[in-house]
């Protein structure tokens, strides 16, 4: 049992050395959502807070990142949700795109499917209320129709 608990204690300490591709820009590009359109600021910062740091290219890391196997759960999971829509893209996105992504979008904050539940869990302010919600639909709702 000795040999088991100290072999997984290496084996803990051992992988935290095994580095993992961070998704950090501090840039903000011309293609980014809030450039590409007229965004309100209480909108812009709504999306900051509750759908960047899984769909853009700045996420803003937590300090339980630097834990393996965390890491990896992590960065595979905003990898996954910039694979779906990429605020930080979404300028260089074809209208029809634009405007799927918008719907998509929308639907997910009718169904409360976005913000996932276990990042709000752990993400207080990333827990969007009613009238938040109301807003960013009536937002995305006329960014769509414009399109």
């Amino acid at each position: 049992m000795k040999k088991i608990v100290l072999f997984l204690i290496i084996a803990f300490v051992g992988i935290q050395f095994i580095p993992t591709t961070r998704n950090e820009s501090t840039e903000i590009l011309e293609t980014d959502f809030t450039q590409s359109f007229e965004v309100p600021q209480d909108i812009q910062s709504l999306l900051k807070t509750s759908c960047y740091d899984c769909h853009s290219n700045n996420t803003s890391y937590p300090w339980y990142n630097k834990i393996q196997p965390v890491s990896w759960f992590l960065e595979n999971h905003i990898n996954e949700g910039k694979s779906e829509l990429n605020f930080s893209e979404f300028g260089s996105y074809s209208k029809r795109k634009q405007k799927s992504k918008l719907k998509a979008i929308i639907n997910q904050i009718k169904d409360d499917e976005m913000p996932l539940s276990s990042y709000e869990l752990i993400h207080q302010n990333a827990k969007l209320s009613k009238i938040q919600k109301e807003e960013l639909l009536n937002c995305m709702t006329k960014l769509r129709d414009s399109l």
